[in-house]
Protein backbone atom coordinates (compact mmCIF):
# COMPACT_ATOMS: atom_id res chain seq x y z
CA UNK A 1 0.00 0.00 0.00
CA UNK A 2 1.52 3.10 -1.16
CA UNK A 3 1.77 6.51 1.58
CA UNK A 4 -0.59 8.51 -0.61
CA UNK A 5 -3.67 7.42 1.83
CA UNK A 6 -1.88 8.47 4.75
CA UNK A 7 -3.79 11.38 6.33
CA UNK A 8 -5.96 11.97 3.46
CA UNK A 9 -9.91 13.47 4.26
CA UNK A 10 -12.23 10.78 3.17
CA UNK A 11 -15.80 10.50 2.26
CA UNK A 12 -17.38 7.46 2.29
CA UNK A 13 -21.16 6.90 1.92
CA UNK A 14 -22.56 2.99 2.86
CA UNK A 15 -19.83 2.44 4.87
CA UNK A 16 -21.48 0.25 7.30
CA UNK A 17 -22.63 -2.16 4.65
CA UNK A 18 -20.16 -5.01 3.51
CA UNK A 19 -18.29 -3.62 0.44
CA UNK A 20 -18.12 -0.20 2.66
CA UNK A 21 -16.64 -1.72 5.70
CA UNK A 22 -13.86 -3.34 4.53
CA UNK A 23 -13.05 -0.33 2.16
CA UNK A 24 -13.50 1.68 5.46
CA UNK A 25 -10.74 -0.74 7.27
CA UNK A 26 -8.19 -0.69 4.26
CA UNK A 27 -8.77 3.25 3.93
CA UNK A 28 -8.34 3.25 8.16
CA UNK A 29 -5.35 0.98 8.22
CA UNK A 30 -3.95 2.81 5.28
CA UNK A 31 -3.78 6.11 7.70
CA UNK A 32 -6.84 8.09 5.70
CA UNK A 33 -9.04 10.24 7.87
CA UNK A 34 -12.22 8.52 6.99
CA UNK A 35 -15.86 10.26 7.59
CA UNK A 36 -18.71 7.59 7.21
CA UNK A 37 -22.24 8.34 5.79
CA UNK A 38 -24.91 5.91 6.35
CA UNK A 39 -28.27 5.55 7.16
CA UNK A 40 -27.95 2.40 9.58
CA UNK A 41 -26.20 -1.27 9.76
CA UNK A 42 -27.97 -3.06 6.77
CA UNK A 43 -27.73 -6.17 8.47
CA UNK A 44 -27.57 -8.26 11.50
CA UNK A 45 -25.09 -9.28 12.15
CA UNK A 46 -22.23 -7.10 10.35
CA UNK A 47 -18.92 -6.77 9.56
CA UNK A 48 -19.43 -3.09 10.31
CA UNK A 49 -20.60 -4.24 14.30
CA UNK A 50 -18.06 -7.34 14.33
CA UNK A 51 -14.72 -5.43 13.45
CA UNK A 52 -15.88 -2.36 15.25
CA UNK A 53 -15.63 -0.66 12.43
CA UNK A 54 -16.62 2.91 13.67
CA UNK A 55 -13.88 2.94 16.45
CA UNK A 56 -11.27 3.24 13.41
CA UNK A 57 -12.79 5.75 11.33
CA UNK A 58 -12.79 9.72 12.27
CA UNK A 59 -16.49 9.86 12.13
CA UNK A 60 -20.10 8.02 11.35
CA UNK A 61 -22.37 10.40 10.07
CA UNK A 62 -25.97 9.04 10.16
CA UNK A 63 -27.75 9.74 7.15
CA UNK A 64 -29.73 8.81 3.98
CA UNK A 65 -28.37 9.39 0.76
CA UNK A 66 -32.10 10.48 -0.19
CA UNK A 67 -32.10 13.49 2.02
CA UNK A 68 -29.62 16.08 -0.38
CA UNK A 69 -29.57 19.00 2.66
CA UNK A 70 -28.21 16.39 5.73
CA UNK A 71 -25.70 14.91 2.75
CA UNK A 72 -24.75 18.36 1.35
CA UNK A 73 -24.10 19.25 5.72
CA UNK A 74 -22.28 16.21 5.84
CA UNK A 75 -19.70 16.61 3.35
CA UNK A 76 -19.38 20.40 3.70
CA UNK A 77 -18.42 19.22 7.54
CA UNK A 78 -15.88 16.67 6.11
CA UNK A 79 -14.29 18.67 3.88
CA UNK A 80 -12.78 15.50 1.89
CA UNK A 81 -10.34 15.31 -0.52
CA UNK A 82 -11.84 12.54 -2.15
CA UNK A 83 -15.34 10.47 -1.97
CA UNK A 84 -16.03 6.94 -2.76
CA UNK A 85 -19.92 6.71 -3.44
CA UNK A 86 -21.00 2.80 -2.04
CA UNK A 87 -24.64 3.70 -0.25
CA UNK A 88 -27.34 1.89 -2.42
CA UNK A 89 -29.72 -0.27 -2.59
CA UNK A 90 -27.99 -3.55 -3.95
CA UNK A 91 -30.29 -6.63 -4.14
CA UNK A 92 -31.78 -7.06 -7.32
CA UNK A 93 -34.77 -9.22 -5.34
CA UNK A 94 -35.53 -6.73 -2.64
CA UNK A 95 -35.88 -4.21 -5.94
CA UNK A 96 -38.50 -6.13 -7.33
CA UNK A 97 -40.26 -5.98 -3.59
CA UNK A 98 -39.53 -1.87 -3.78
CA UNK A 99 -38.82 -0.34 -7.12
CA UNK A 100 -39.61 2.98 -5.87
CA UNK A 101 -36.91 3.00 -2.95
CA UNK A 102 -34.04 1.55 -5.13
CA UNK A 103 -34.36 4.18 -7.74
CA UNK A 104 -35.00 6.64 -4.92
CA UNK A 105 -31.58 5.76 -3.25
CA UNK A 106 -29.51 4.68 -6.34
CA UNK A 107 -30.27 7.20 -8.92
CA UNK A 108 -31.11 10.49 -6.83
CA UNK A 109 -29.05 9.31 -3.86
CA UNK A 110 -26.00 9.62 -6.50
CA UNK A 111 -27.82 12.97 -8.17
CA UNK A 112 -27.69 14.49 -4.19
CA UNK A 113 -24.46 13.50 -3.76
CA UNK A 114 -22.87 15.20 -6.89
CA UNK A 115 -24.69 18.33 -6.41
CA UNK A 116 -22.92 18.49 -2.73
CA UNK A 117 -19.74 17.65 -4.12
CA UNK A 118 -20.43 20.55 -6.63
CA UNK A 119 -20.71 22.98 -4.27
CA UNK A 120 -17.56 21.55 -1.95
CA UNK A 121 -14.11 22.97 -3.62
CA UNK A 122 -12.11 20.68 -1.39
CA UNK A 123 -13.60 17.41 -2.99
CA UNK A 124 -10.28 16.28 -6.05
CA UNK A 125 -11.85 12.92 -6.60
CA UNK A 126 -15.04 11.28 -6.71
CA UNK A 127 -15.38 7.66 -7.29
CA UNK A 128 -19.11 5.95 -7.86
CA UNK A 129 -18.65 2.40 -7.18
CA UNK A 130 -21.85 0.46 -9.45
CA UNK A 131 -22.37 -2.75 -10.80
CA UNK A 132 -21.16 -4.84 -13.62
CA UNK A 133 -25.23 -5.48 -14.13
CA UNK A 134 -25.69 -1.85 -15.76
CA UNK A 135 -24.89 -3.66 -19.26
CA UNK A 136 -27.61 -3.99 -21.86
CA UNK A 137 -27.31 -7.59 -21.03
CA UNK A 138 -27.66 -10.02 -23.98
CA UNK A 139 -26.38 -13.31 -22.74
CA UNK A 140 -22.91 -12.87 -24.80
CA UNK A 141 -19.87 -15.70 -24.03
CA UNK A 142 -17.50 -12.65 -24.03
CA UNK A 143 -16.75 -10.08 -21.82
CA UNK A 144 -19.09 -6.32 -22.53
CA UNK A 145 -15.95 -3.47 -22.58
CA UNK A 146 -16.94 0.22 -20.87
CA UNK A 147 -18.21 1.50 -23.90
CA UNK A 148 -20.99 -1.21 -25.03
CA UNK A 149 -24.92 -0.03 -24.28
CA UNK A 150 -26.17 0.78 -20.88
CA UNK A 151 -29.67 -1.01 -19.40
CA UNK A 152 -31.51 -3.31 -17.10
CA UNK A 153 -34.43 -5.36 -16.98
CA UNK A 154 -34.69 -5.15 -13.25
CA UNK A 155 -35.24 -2.31 -11.03
CA UNK A 156 -31.51 -2.60 -9.42
CA UNK A 157 -29.93 -3.14 -12.95
CA UNK A 158 -31.59 -0.38 -14.56
CA UNK A 159 -30.91 1.96 -11.96
CA UNK A 160 -27.66 1.48 -11.51
CA UNK A 161 -27.49 2.28 -15.41
CA UNK A 162 -29.13 5.21 -14.57
CA UNK A 163 -26.56 6.73 -11.90
CA UNK A 164 -23.79 6.05 -14.16
CA UNK A 165 -25.73 7.85 -16.96
CA UNK A 166 -26.51 10.93 -14.08
CA UNK A 167 -22.65 10.72 -13.66
CA UNK A 168 -21.69 10.81 -16.53
CA UNK A 169 -23.39 13.78 -17.02
CA UNK A 170 -22.34 15.80 -14.19
CA UNK A 171 -19.29 15.04 -15.08
CA UNK A 172 -19.63 16.56 -18.77
CA UNK A 173 -21.58 19.32 -17.60
CA UNK A 174 -20.23 20.25 -14.20
CA UNK A 175 -16.88 19.17 -13.48
CA UNK A 176 -15.00 19.14 -17.08
CA UNK A 177 -12.69 22.35 -16.01
CA UNK A 178 -9.29 21.91 -15.27
CA UNK A 179 -10.20 23.03 -11.37
CA UNK A 180 -13.10 20.37 -11.57
CA UNK A 181 -13.30 17.02 -9.35
CA UNK A 182 -12.37 13.85 -11.07
CA UNK A 183 -15.62 11.57 -11.09
CA UNK A 184 -15.09 8.15 -12.10
CA UNK A 185 -17.26 5.32 -11.80
CA UNK A 186 -16.20 1.68 -11.18
CA UNK A 187 -18.29 -1.87 -12.59
CA UNK A 188 -17.90 -4.61 -11.09
CA UNK A 189 -20.13 -7.33 -9.74
CA UNK A 190 -20.86 -10.55 -7.60
CA UNK A 191 -18.29 -9.38 -4.95
CA UNK A 192 -17.90 -11.92 -2.43
CA UNK A 193 -15.98 -12.22 0.85
CA UNK A 194 -15.90 -12.95 4.60
CA UNK A 195 -18.63 -10.68 6.80
CA UNK A 196 -21.73 -10.47 4.19
CA UNK A 197 -25.11 -11.12 5.49
CA UNK A 198 -27.18 -10.05 2.91
CA UNK A 199 -30.37 -11.57 2.47
CA UNK A 200 -30.52 -13.30 -1.03
CA UNK A 201 -27.08 -13.68 -1.99
CA UNK A 202 -25.43 -16.50 -2.71
CA UNK A 203 -22.34 -16.95 -0.33
CA UNK A 204 -23.72 -15.52 2.82
CA UNK A 205 -26.96 -17.72 2.48
CA UNK A 206 -24.19 -20.73 2.17
CA UNK A 207 -22.36 -19.84 4.62
CA UNK A 208 -25.39 -19.02 6.94
CA UNK A 209 -26.73 -22.71 6.18
CA UNK A 210 -22.66 -24.33 7.00
CA UNK A 211 -22.10 -22.27 10.65
CA UNK A 212 -26.43 -23.74 11.36
CA UNK A 213 -26.04 -27.19 9.69
CA UNK A 214 -29.26 -26.27 8.02
CA UNK A 215 -30.22 -27.24 4.18
CA UNK A 216 -30.23 -23.69 2.02
CA UNK A 217 -31.64 -23.11 -1.19
CA UNK A 218 -30.25 -22.58 -4.39
CA UNK A 219 -31.98 -20.17 -6.93
CA UNK A 220 -30.73 -20.25 -10.67
CA UNK A 221 -27.95 -23.12 -10.24
CA UNK A 222 -26.73 -22.40 -13.66
CA UNK A 223 -26.63 -18.71 -13.74
CA UNK A 224 -22.69 -18.07 -14.39
CA UNK A 225 -21.49 -14.91 -12.80
CA UNK A 226 -17.49 -13.09 -12.58
CA UNK A 227 -16.92 -13.91 -8.84
CA UNK A 228 -14.29 -11.68 -7.35
CA UNK A 229 -12.66 -11.22 -3.95
CA UNK A 230 -13.61 -8.19 -2.01
CA UNK A 231 -10.01 -7.30 -1.60
CA UNK A 232 -10.01 -7.30 -5.53
CA UNK A 233 -12.53 -4.56 -5.70
CA UNK A 234 -11.51 -2.64 -2.71
CA UNK A 235 -8.09 -2.24 -4.94
CA UNK A 236 -9.13 -1.45 -7.66
CA UNK A 237 -11.26 1.57 -6.21
CA UNK A 238 -8.13 2.61 -4.39
CA UNK A 239 -6.17 3.11 -7.25
CA UNK A 240 -8.46 4.06 -9.61
CA UNK A 241 -8.41 7.10 -7.04
CA UNK A 242 -4.91 7.60 -6.54
CA UNK A 243 -4.60 7.81 -10.56
CA UNK A 244 -7.13 10.21 -10.93
CA UNK A 245 -5.53 12.27 -8.27
CA UNK A 246 -2.95 12.83 -11.05
CA UNK A 247 -4.94 12.27 -14.04
CA UNK A 248 -7.80 13.73 -15.17
CA UNK A 249 -7.62 11.97 -18.84
CA UNK A 250 -9.19 8.50 -16.05
CA UNK A 251 -12.38 10.35 -15.17
CA UNK A 252 -14.77 7.78 -16.68
CA UNK A 253 -16.35 4.48 -16.62
CA UNK A 254 -13.90 1.37 -15.54
CA UNK A 255 -14.72 -2.25 -15.54
CA UNK A 256 -12.94 -3.96 -12.90
CA UNK A 257 -13.59 -8.03 -12.84
CA UNK A 258 -11.72 -11.35 -12.77
CA UNK A 259 -9.36 -12.91 -15.62
CA UNK A 260 -10.95 -16.26 -15.84
CA UNK A 261 -13.16 -16.68 -13.14
CA UNK A 262 -16.85 -16.88 -14.59
CA UNK A 263 -18.29 -19.91 -12.88
CA UNK A 264 -21.94 -21.30 -12.21
CA UNK A 265 -23.50 -20.88 -9.07
CA UNK A 266 -23.64 -24.69 -8.58
CA UNK A 267 -19.86 -24.89 -8.91
CA UNK A 268 -19.50 -22.33 -5.70
CA UNK A 269 -21.70 -24.29 -3.69
CA UNK A 270 -19.70 -27.51 -4.72
CA UNK A 271 -16.33 -25.61 -4.10
CA UNK A 272 -17.43 -24.10 -0.58
CA UNK A 273 -19.02 -27.20 0.79
CA UNK A 274 -15.64 -28.74 -0.07
CA UNK A 275 -13.55 -26.40 1.41
CA UNK A 276 -15.91 -26.55 4.79
CA UNK A 277 -15.59 -30.07 5.13
CA UNK A 278 -19.19 -30.51 5.63
CA UNK A 279 -21.48 -31.31 2.53
CA UNK A 280 -24.47 -28.62 2.39
CA UNK A 281 -27.28 -29.87 2.16
CA UNK A 282 -29.14 -27.95 -1.26
CA UNK A 283 -32.92 -27.95 -1.92
CA UNK A 284 -34.96 -26.04 -4.45
CA UNK A 285 -36.12 -22.77 -3.52
CA UNK A 286 -40.50 -22.95 -2.72
CA UNK A 287 -41.54 -20.17 -4.69
CA UNK A 288 -41.04 -19.04 -8.06
CA UNK A 289 -38.29 -16.68 -8.98
CA UNK A 290 -37.64 -13.42 -9.99
CA UNK A 291 -35.63 -13.71 -13.98
CA UNK A 292 -31.87 -12.55 -13.83
CA UNK A 293 -29.55 -12.61 -15.78
CA UNK A 294 -27.98 -16.22 -16.78
CA UNK A 295 -24.83 -15.28 -18.02
CA UNK A 296 -22.67 -11.91 -17.44
CA UNK A 297 -18.94 -10.94 -17.60
CA UNK A 298 -16.73 -8.04 -18.09
CA UNK A 299 -13.55 -7.03 -20.41
CA UNK A 300 -11.41 -5.21 -18.14
CA UNK A 301 -8.44 -4.95 -20.48
CA UNK A 302 -8.80 -1.37 -20.34
CA UNK A 303 -8.53 -1.32 -16.34
CA UNK A 304 -5.63 -3.42 -17.32
CA UNK A 305 -3.71 -1.41 -19.54
CA UNK A 306 -4.06 1.78 -18.20
CA UNK A 307 -4.47 1.68 -14.69
CA UNK A 308 -2.35 -1.23 -14.39
CA UNK A 309 -4.98 -3.12 -12.51
CA UNK A 310 -4.91 -6.81 -12.36
CA UNK A 311 -7.35 -9.10 -9.62
CA UNK A 312 -4.33 -10.29 -7.12
CA UNK A 313 -6.88 -13.42 -5.84
CA UNK A 314 -8.05 -16.03 -7.68
CA UNK A 315 -11.48 -17.47 -7.44
CA UNK A 316 -9.68 -20.59 -5.23
CA UNK A 317 -8.20 -17.95 -3.08
CA UNK A 318 -11.13 -16.12 -2.67
CA UNK A 319 -13.23 -19.01 -1.54
CA UNK A 320 -10.47 -20.12 1.09
CA UNK A 321 -10.38 -16.57 2.80
CA UNK A 322 -14.37 -16.46 2.71
CA UNK A 323 -14.20 -20.19 4.47
CA UNK A 324 -11.23 -19.00 6.85
CA UNK A 325 -13.15 -15.77 8.19
CA UNK A 326 -16.62 -17.54 8.89
CA UNK A 327 -14.02 -20.38 10.56
CA UNK A 328 -12.61 -18.02 12.28
CA UNK A 329 -16.18 -16.17 13.34
CA UNK A 330 -16.98 -19.69 14.51
CA UNK A 331 -14.51 -20.23 17.11
CA UNK A 332 -14.84 -16.79 18.40
CA UNK A 333 -11.83 -14.96 17.35
CA UNK A 334 -11.34 -10.87 16.79
CA UNK A 335 -12.61 -10.57 13.36
CA UNK A 336 -11.54 -7.00 13.29
CA UNK A 337 -7.90 -8.73 13.58
CA UNK A 338 -8.72 -11.57 11.02
CA UNK A 339 -10.29 -9.17 8.55
CA UNK A 340 -7.36 -6.72 8.79
CA UNK A 341 -5.07 -9.75 8.96
CA UNK A 342 -6.50 -10.86 4.99
CA UNK A 343 -5.81 -7.00 4.22
CA UNK A 344 -2.67 -7.08 4.99
CA UNK A 345 -2.41 -10.70 3.25
CA UNK A 346 -4.00 -9.05 0.22
CA UNK A 347 -1.19 -5.88 0.11
CA UNK A 348 1.53 -7.92 0.49
CA UNK A 349 0.63 -10.16 -2.55
CA UNK A 350 0.44 -7.10 -4.75
CA UNK A 351 3.72 -6.16 -3.26
CA UNK A 352 5.32 -9.33 -3.63
CA UNK A 353 4.15 -8.92 -7.96
CA UNK A 354 5.35 -5.35 -7.76
CA UNK A 355 8.75 -5.84 -6.63
CA UNK A 356 9.37 -9.00 -8.67
CA UNK A 357 12.30 -8.51 -10.89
Amino acid sequence: MTEFWRGRRVFLTGHTGFKGSWLALWLASAGANVVGYSDGVPTTPSLYELARVEELVAQSVRGDVRDAAALAAALSDARPEIVFHLAAQPLVRRSFLDPVETYETNVMGTVHLLEAIRAQPSVRVVVNVTTDKVYANREWEWGYRENEPLGGRDPYSSSKAASELATAAYRASFFSGADGARVATARAGNVIGGGDWAEDRLVPDLMRAAIAGAPVAIRNPRSTRPWQHVLNASAAYLLLAERLWDDPSLADAWNFGPDDDARPVCWIVERISALWGDNLVVVAPDEPQPREASFLKLDSSRARARLGWRPRWNLERALESIVEWYRALAAGESMRDVTLNQIAAYVADVEAVTLAP
